[in-house]
């Protein structure tokens, strides 16, 4: 089977999270551009209504949806939304996600642990639960991709919550996986490491972040695009037989032993 073909996801519905900006627009444009008609996902309708022009006026399909993924009968109604549009969603791409201030983590106030937790783990679960439902009622065999991240695999200073949520991230994937891959709906993650966001940016560009990247084997951040691929891999039928796995996608950051 030819590459196009294996990767094709027309007939496929994905609703995706966070998807205003960062890796969650990119995550749309890529599942659209491969066939996939597209929910976007988030809270600021303005880019979502954007974002939605651009994939249509491209040839795709999309509808824009404003919600909070902490909202869980919001998350309901974009569900309902996007069922009404295009059908059962067969993909989810569970993105939406904030980062902790850096501080230690005898400094972290409970609100903060209670946020960050919130929107990063519980709404993960909460929302691929969701998806999960609606496939198995309908018959339907999906993907579930959710985001965690390399601060899931391994410790750093100044992100105990965003490290706990983003480790849970992935147990959340390898327990769903083991308990849906039997009706036909596959559950893995993603663990990116360092990309250039608008939530990050600054600080990449600053002294510290010239720090990090010179410790990331390839010399560099992620890019628009370095993700598509696993994306594509886990969300079409080439990767069929791959069920609770978390592709790491870091430039080597997470492999190399520090002296």
């Amino acid at each position: 089977m030819k590459a196009a073909e294996l990767f094709d996801l027309k007939g496929k519905v994905a609703l995706v999270t966070g998807a205003s900006s960062g890796l969650g627009t990119q995550f749309a444009r890529a599942l659209a551009e491969n066939g996939a008609a597209v929910a976007l996902v988030a809270r600021r309708a303005d880019r979502l209504d954007a974002l939605k022009k651009e994939i249509e006026g491209a040839g795709g399909n999309a509808v824009a949806v404003e919600a909070d993924v902490t909202d869980r009968a919001g998350m309901a109604k974009a569900f309902d939304a996007t069922e009404k549009a295009f059908g059962t969603v067969t993909i989810l791409v569970n993105n939406a996600g904030i980062a902790q201030s850096a501080r230690r983590a005898v400094e972290v106030s409970a609100d903060e642990w209670r946020n960050v937790l919130g929107v990063d783990l519980d709404a993960v679960f909460y929302n691929a639960q969701e998806a999960a439902r609606r496939m198995l009622a309908a018959k339907k065999k999906g993907s579930i991709v959710n985001i965690a991240s390399v601060l899931g695999l391994s410790a750093a200073k100044g992100v105990v919550a965003y490290a706990a949520a983003k480790a849970g991230v992935i147990q959340i994937t390898k327990a769903l996986a083991l308990e849906l891959a039997f009706k036909g709906v596959r559950v893995n993650a993603i663990a990116p490491g360092w990309f250039v966001t608008e939530i990050n940016d600054d600080y990449l560009m600053s002294e510290a972040g010239e720090k990090i990247k010179r410790d990331i084997p390839t010399g560099r951040f992620g890019q628009e695009g370095d993700l598509d691929g696993a994306l594509l891999l886990l969300a079409s039928d080439a990767g069929s037989y791959i069920t609770g796995t978390t592709i790491v996608v870091d430039g080597g950051q997470v492999v190399q032993i520090k002296g």
